[in-house]
C-alpha cells in the first residue's frame, strides 16, 4: 500500500509523521510541548545538511554546490573532457571516474568505441583521474564499492547517478554541468523541496526492490509529486532491507524525476562499507529530532505485490497478478496507450502472447545498476536452481553489476546454476538498459530487471518497421517467469529456499586493471584521439533578434531523450557532434533534420554577411512581415534558427545530446508547456537554447511557422520572465506569449553568449 500525503509533515524522532495540515498545531503541541518552526524544522532533514555542507555560497536558498567527485562512462565522458579542454581544463581538481560499460562491446563502427577508451585512459593520465576499462564494472557499481560515503555528493553525467542508500546525494546531470566542476565552478541550484519516503513493514518473501521502485514509480511520476525533489528514505522499514535491497529500490528513484536522493544508515550500511574495505566513509545518518518534510510517500512494505511496467514507462504500472487475471482488458490498455508513444505508424500488439489464457514473454534479462546486484542474482539463482529454460523461443541473459560480483558468483556456485538452466552469464554492461544488447525479434516482449523500457530501449527500430517491448520486473520474479518457460509468473508462486549468502569483496580485480592516477596528473602525455572525435563546431552569440522557424510539433504528453536523440547504436557517434546530430529526433519526426540544416544553411549565409532572404521566399515573406512593424529589423540583427515544440520534452536520461544535436543544427530553442527535468532543461541552457514556456491553452503556432521574437537579446540581460513574440503568417504578425523562468546570472550569461564552451572562453580572455 502507497499512501500520498496532501500536506507536508513533520516527523518526530524518526518515527512518527505528523501532517502539516489544521489539526497538527494541536497535537504537535500535546506531543513536544510547542509547535515547532516549520522553516527550522526542514533544516532537520538529512538533505539539508548535506547540501549545507556542499554549499559555497551564504544563502541556502540559492545554492551553489561542489561535489566531492564525479564520474562518467564512455558515451558522454569524451564530450565531457573535449568541452573543458576547450574551456582551459588543466588538471580534474576533484576525482573523476571514467569507467566503460556502455561502448565496452566495441561491436559498432569499426574503431570507434576503443578510441573513445584510449581517449579515455590517456586523459585520466594527463589530468589525474581514474579509467576503469571495458567489463570491469557499470558505472553505478563501481561507484558505490570504490566512492561513495556517506554525507558526500557524487555528480554523474548519467541519470541514474543514485547512491542515497548508502548515505550519499548523487545526482546525474548533462555533460555541461560536470565541465563546471572540472573547471571548479559550481552546480546552482535553488534549495530543493525535501519529500520524506516512510518505508514500514517488511516485503513478502519474493518481493524484490524492483517490485517496491516500480509500486513508489506509479503512484508519483504522473502527479509529479517529488519533481525536482529530494527522496528522503525513512521509518522504520528501512532497517527491515538488506543494503543491496535498498540500492535496488535507490536507483530507480530517477524515475520518479527527483533530483536526488538519500536514505538514513544503520549498522547494515557500516557492515556494507567494512566488506568493501572503506569503513572511514561511513557515519550515521539520520534526521533531526523533528524534521519537516514537504511531502510524504508513505509505503507500507508488507502490502506490495510482485510488479510490472508494461510498455513504453516505467510508470505504467501493475501487479503481475492483476495484469495475469485481467488480460484482455489490460493489454488493450497498454496497446491503445502504446499508438501514442507510436504516433500510430505501426501495427501493435500485445494479446498475440496471450496462450491458453495465459501470457508468455519471449525473453527475460537481468542486467546492471538496477538488476545485476549481488543478491538479486543469488536469489535468482536460488529459484532457478534445479530447473531449464527450455529449448524454445525464451531466453535469459544475466550480467552482473561488476567483476567483484561475478568473482564471487564464481565462487558460491550460483554462475553453475545459471549455467546448467540454459541461460547466459555476460560480462558488466549496460546494454540492455539502453537498446545495444540482447535485442528480441521484431514483435517481441522482454521482461528486464533494468531501469528503463521507454520506445527502441530494446533495440528496434520503429522507422525500418520493427518493433520490440520492455516490461520491467524484479530478478526474481524474472526468475519465476524462466521456471515455467515464459509464462509470466510472480516470485510469490515459486515455493523457495533463500540461501542468502554472505557477500565478500576482492578488490584485487581493481587492483589489478584500473588506472588510478588521482593527484597524479602528467601533463606530459599526449592524448590519444581516434578518427571519430570530432571538436564541437563554433556556435554564434544570441542575436538582439531571433527568427525561428518551427521544425517540428510533438503532442505527446511526454517526449522521452531516447526520442529526441536516440540510444543504442548511436552511442558511437557521441565523440562526433556533427555525425550524431543526423539521428536527432530520428524515431519521432525523421524529416526534422532535413528541415532544421534548410533553417541552419540560412543562418550560415547571414553569417558570412550574405542575404539568407535571397535563398529561401518564406523567410523573405517572413521579413517583410516583421519589417513592416519593427523598421529597424534585418537580417543583420536577427539570428535565423530553429525551434521544436514537445508538451514536456527531457523525461529520461541526462544525455546532453538531446539538447547538443539540436543546437549544431542550427537549433535555437525549444518551446514547451513544462520540461520533464531539471537536467534537460539545464542541457538547454548550456549549449545555449532558450527554455521557452508556453501557458496558452491552445497552441498558436504550427509546423513550418515562423516566430519573430524581437530584443530577445535585451530581454535575457534584462532578467524578463516574460516576452512578446509574433508568429508570422500569411503576411501578418500574431503576437503571443513566451515565458523563460528563473535562471541565474551565469545561465543568463551562457544563453548570451551562445553556449558554455563560448562562455569560459570568453571568462577566460
Amino acid at each position: 500500500m502507497i499512501k500520498l500525503l496532501k500536506h507536508g509533515a513533520y516527523l518526530l524522532n524518526g518515527t512518527e509523521l505528523v501532517e502539516d495540515d489544521k489539526e497538527a498545531a494541536a497535537v504537535l503541541k500535546s506531543k513536544l510541548g510547542e509547535v515547532p518552526d516549520k522553516a527550522e524544522a526542514a533544516k532537520q532533514t538529512m538533505a539539508y545538511g548535506i547540501l549545507k555542507d556542499h554549499n559555497t555560497s551564504d544563502n541556502m536558498e540559492k545554492l551553489k554546490i561542489k561535489f566531492d567527485c564525479l564520474t562518467s562512462h564512455d558515451i558522454t565522458f569524451v564530450g565531457i573532457i573535449q568541452t573543458a579542454r576547450a574551456s582551459g581544463l588543466t588538471e580534474f581538481p576533484v576525482p573523476y571516474v571514467l569507467t566503460n560499460c556502455h561502448n565496452s562491446l566495441c561491436a559498432v563502427g569499426g574503431t570507434i568505441n576503443e578510441d573513445d577508451h584510449m581517449f579515455g585512459l590517456t586523459c585520466a593520465k594527463k589530468y589525474g583521474g581514474v579509467y576503469v576499462p571495458p567489463h570491469q564494472a557499470v558505472i553505478h557499481q563501481y561507484a558505490r564499492e570504490m566512492l561513495s560515503g556517506c554525507g558526500k555528493m557524487i555528480l554523474g553525467s548519467d541519470s541514474h547517478t543514485r547512491y542515497g542508500a548508502l548515505g550519499t546525494m548523487a545526482c546525474g546531470e548533462g555533460g555541461p554541468e560536470l565541465v563546471k566542476q572540472l573547471l571548479n565552478k559550481t552546480y546552482d541550484i535553488n534549495m530543493p523541496g525535501v519529500v520524506a519516503i516512510y518505508l514500514t513493514g517488511k516485503p513478502e518473501k519474493g518481493v524484490g526492490p524492483q517490485d517496491i521502485a516500480l509500486a513508489i514509480i506509479g503512484e508519483v511520476f504522473a502527479n509529479g509529486y517529488v519533481n525536482n525533489k529530494v527522496m528522503e528514505f525513512v521509518g522504520d522499514g528501512v532497517a527491515n532491507l538488506s543494503v543491496d535491497y535498498r540500492i535496488g529500490v535507490d536507483v530507480m528513484t530517477t524515475e520518479t524525476t527527483c533530483l536526488s536522493s538519500i536514505w538514513t544508515t544503520d549498522d547494515q550500511v557500516k557492515e556494507f562499507y567494512e566488506i568493501h574495505g572503506r569503513e572511514e566513509a561511513y557515519k550515521e545518518l539520520k534526521p533531526g529530532k523533528v524534521a519537516y518534510y514537504d511531502g510524504v510517500v508513505y509505503v507500507d512494505l508488507s502490502k506490495i505485490k510482485p510488479m510490472i511496467a508494461m510498455p513504453f514507462h516505467p510508470s505504467n504500472t501493475y501487479t503481475i497478478e492483476e495484469l495475469n487475471a485481467n488480460l484482455e482488458d489490460i493489454l488493450a490498455d497498454v496497446e491503445k496507450k502504446a499508438q501514442i508513444s507510436l504516433d500510430n505508424k505501426i501495427p501493435y500488439t500485445l494479446r498475440d502472447k496471450i496462450k491458453d489464457g495465459k501470457l508468455y514473454v519471449d525473453q527475460g534479462v537481468i542486467a546492471g545498476c538496477a538488476g545485476g546486484g549481488f543478491e538479486n542474482l543469488c536469489d535468482a539463482a536460488d529459484i532457478l536452481a534445479g530447473h531449464s529454460i527450455g529449448a524454445d523461443e525464451f531466453s535469459l541473459s544475466i550480467y552482473p553489476a561488476s567483476q567483484p560480483i561475478m568473482m564471487e558468483l564464481v565462487k558460491n556456485g550460483c554462475i553453475a546454476k545459471f549455467l546448467e538452466t540454459g541461460a547466459t552469464v555476460r560480462t558488466a554492461f549496460c546494454g540492455p538498459c539502453f537498446g545495444a544488447g540482447d535485442v528480441p525479434a521484431n514483435r517481441g516482449l522482454s521482461i528486464r530487471h533494468s531501469t528503463r523500457n521507454f520506445p527502441n530501449r530494446e533495440g528496434s527500430k520503429i522507422t525500418n518497421g520493427q518493433i520490440a517491448s520492455v516490461a520491467l520486473m524484479d530478478a526474481r520474479s524474472i526468475a519465476a517467469t524462466a521456471v515455467n518457460k515464459g509464462y509470466l509468473t510472480p516470485a510469490t508462486d515459486i515455493d523457495v529456499n533463500f540461501t542468502k549468502p554472505k557477500y565478500f569483496f576482492d578488490k584485487t580485480i581493481y587492483d589489478n586493471r584500473v588506472y588510478n592516477g588521482v593527484g597524479k596528473p602528467d601533463p606530459s602525455v599526449e592524448i590519444k584521439f581516434g578518427p571519430g572525435i570530432v571538436d564541437w563546431p563554433s556556435m554564434t552569440s544570441l542575436t538582439e533578434n531571433l527568427m525561428l522557424r518551427v521544425v517540428s510539433v510533438i503532442h505527446d504528453p511526454v517526449t522521452t531523450t531516447d526520442e529526441l536523440i536516440p540510444s543504442g547504436e548511436t552511442s558511437s557517434y557521441r565523440s562526433n557532434p556533427l555525425g550524431l546530430a543526423e539521428f536527432t529526433l530520428s524515431r519521432k519526426d525523421p524529416e526534422y533534420v532535413g528541415r532544421a540544416k534548410a533553417v541552419r544553411s540560412l543562418e550560415e549565409r547571414r553569417e558570412n554577411g550574405e542575404d539568407p532572404c535571397t535563398a529561401d521566399k518564406t523567410l523573405k515573406q517572413a521579413f517583410e512581415a516583421v519589417t513592416s512593424r519593427f523598421a529597424d529589423v534585418d537580417p543583420q540583427n536577427t539570428g535565423i534558427g530553429s525551434t521544436i515544440y514537445a508538451v514536456k520534452p527531457g523525461d529520461g536520461s541526462a544525455r546532453e545530446q538531446a539538447a547538443s544535436c539540436q543546437k549544431v543544427l542550427g537549433g535555437w530553442a525549444n518551446i514547451a508547456r513544462e520540461y520533464a527535468t531539471k537536467r534537460y532543461r539545464s542541457n538547454l541552457i548550456n549549449w545555449g537554447m532558450l527554455p521557452f514556456i508556453l501557458e496558452e491553452e491552445e497552441l498558436p503556432f504550427e509546423k513550418e511557422d515562423y516566430i519573430f521574437i524581437p530584443d530577445i537579446r535585451k530581454a535575457v540581460q534584462d532578467k524578463c520572465s516574460e516576452l512578446k513574440a509574433y508568429i508570422v503568417r500569411q503576411g501578418g504578425l500574431k503576437e503571443f506569449t513566451l515565458h523563460l523562468g528563473e535562471m541565474t546570472d551565469d545561465e543568463r550569461r551562457i544563453i548570451l553568449a551562445g553556449c558554455l564552451i563560448n562562455f569560459y572562453r570568453e571568462s577566460n580572455q
